[in-house]
């Protein structure tokens, strides 16, 4: 029977999600495991719920043991970068959360990555109905153009939060919507592939008391069509839609509502998707990689040419 020996570094919302998505699919899958959880410090409780499926907690790295088979990180990402490099020793897999680091200046050799490993960055929109769909089912050789929009309040993001103390509101932290909404570039690469050119326009134009950029605007060109995308911290009304202009259709996709319609034939296709629906779905990925089931798509390398793409604003 399968084994996984697993640690977590970092138990925000995000870990604690990913934490209990590993605990429902290697149940499913009848795998035996363990959950370890390496902390900084004793710092905030951890639920009573999430303290039962913790085998073990570490509070320094000499105590860690160097044999996981998989440490998830998930701790603010301008400590991702250290963090790997730290910890690559002493696990054979790791799941990175987006966005990959911070700074897309960084060196992948200085981190020592074994071969053979897997070290994969979370994409989870790419496993969303809407966007698989719109992969598989679209033909976006038609598409002209898209037009695309995440738009949402960040004070609205972590209720129990004050949003000026977030990762978000801070620039040296890896906050701004530039790098903090990556999903968009990243699903735009996985439909639309690389772009040939880029221009952006980003800045702080709102009240929100933050120092990162809460807009960002960029225009994509392709050999074959443009992409407009706009991303924002201060939408009152949470959007996040993908338009396509076709030859002979224009095509909404809403990944809020999970819904796809097409504007001129009158036809919609609802999925009734939750966000942990797709969040499953690639926690379940990941280990089918680790499995030998399915191919790395989004590695480090991959994942930094993303951030490059979304931090930088153009291609070089």
């Amino acid at each position: 029977m399968r084994e996984y020996k697993i640690a977590m570094i970092g138990l925000g919302s995000i870990g604690t999600r990913h934490l209990l998505n590993i605990d429902q699919v290697l149940s499913e899958r009848n795998f035996n495991f363990t959950i370890d959880l390496i902390r900084s410090s004793v710092g905030k409780p951890v639920n009573e719920d999430i303290i039962k499926k913790i085998n073990e907690i570490y509070y320094s790295y000499e105590e860690v043991p160097d044999d996981y088979d998989v440490i998830f990180i998930t701790n603010p990402t301008h400590m991702h970068y250290d963090t790997i490099k730290k910890y690559s020793s002493k696990t054979k897999h790791m799941f990175i959360e987006k966005p990959v680091f911070d700074d897309n200046k960084v060196s992948i050799q200085d981190l020592k990555l074994k071969d053979g490993n897997v070290y994969y960055v979370a994409c989870p929109l790419r496993y969303t109905d809407v966007i698989q769909y719109t992969k598989k089912e679209i033909d976006l050789s038609k598409v002209y153009c898209a037009r695309v929009i995440c738009s949402s309040y960040l004070p609205d993001w972590r209720p129990h939060m004050d949003y000026r103390n977030t990762y978000s509101a801070h620039a040296e932290q890896g906050g701004g919507v530039s790098i903090d909404l990556i999903h968009e570039w990243d699903y735009l690469k996985y439909l639309f592939g690389q772009p040939n050119k880029v221009h952006n326009l980003r800045g702080k134009i709102s009240d929100l008391e933050i120092n990162s950029d809460d807009l960002s605007l960029y225009i994509a060109g392709y050999e074959d069509k443009m992409v407009e995308l706009h991303l924002d911290y201060f939408g009152r009304k949470t959007m996040r839609v993908i338009e396509l202009f076709t030859d002979n259709d224009t095509i909404k996709i809403d990944l809020v509502n999970s819904e796809i319609q097409y504007l001129c034939s009158g036809r919609t296709i609802s999925f009734y998707e939750s966000r942990n629906n797709y969040q499953l779905k690639e926690i379940a990925y990941f280990f089918d990689i680790i499995e030998g089931k399915e191919a790395n798509h989004n590695d480090i390398a991959y994942a930094l040419e993303t951030l490059k793409l979304a931090k930088e604003g153009r291609i070089s």
